[in-house]
């Protein structure tokens, strides 16, 4: 019997999610997903995708390389956040610093563009949980997923040394403590050959 996933892997890297509201239940008034791709069919790279009160709730795209994060929202990304499949969306070119700090205790990612610095920190860690989909086994979900989450109830999103409103909250993800915002370590995402 193979150990091998019978399914297409289709994109690996790293997803950290940042979710933030005011009040628990509220709507999210900064939503942010970051992605380090390591491995994808249009490259490697970077892409951080943020609405926030921070761009005047309006998705903003930033990239080191614009054929994945247009290849993400055709796919992953945008099967994940319909809003986000809109490729007419316009992509900031941006240089991505190497992550600071230690998965266990605290996390942070930098971004900067022509006229913005962006960090995005995670901390409060939680306990990781390890997530393994096939393809079509979760509703809505034409894609399978292999990851390790990390839930952070602890975040802070800044844009040119203004943060954001909102902070994460308290949830719980297949009976265990989670969080609105998680790392997302050693990540793949899979489709039906």
């Amino acid at each position: 019997m193979s150990i091998a996933d019978a399914n297409r892997t289709i994109v690996i890297g790293e997803n950290p999610f940042l979710r933030q509201s005011p009040t628990d239940g509220a709507p999210n008034s900064t939503d942010a997903s970051f992605w380090r791709i390591f491995w994808s069919p249009a490259g490697p790279g970077h892409v951080l995708y943020m609405k926030s009160e921070l761009t005047g709730a309006d998705w903003r795209i930033w990239s080191d390389n614009i054929a994945m994060a247009r290849w993400l929202q055709n796919t992953v990304q945008g099967m994940l956040n319909p809003a986000l499949a809109d490729t007419s969306l316009p992509v900031t070119e941006a240089g991505f610093a190497a992550p600071e700090g230690d998965p266990r205790i605290s996390w942070t990612e930098r971004l900067s563009a022509h006229d913005e610095e962006i960090s995005l920190t995670w901390y409060e860690i939680g306990d990781p949980l390890l997530l393994h989909s096939q393809p079509h086994q979760v509703p809505g979900r034409q894609y399978g997923l292999c990851t390790q989450l990390v839930p952070a109830l602890g975040t802070r999103l800044t844009r040119n040394g203004v943060q954001a409103a909102g902070r994460s909250w308290p949830r719980e993800r297949e009976g265990r403590p989670f969080s609105t915002s998680a790392l997302a370590f050693a990540e793949s995402w899979t489709e039906t050959r």
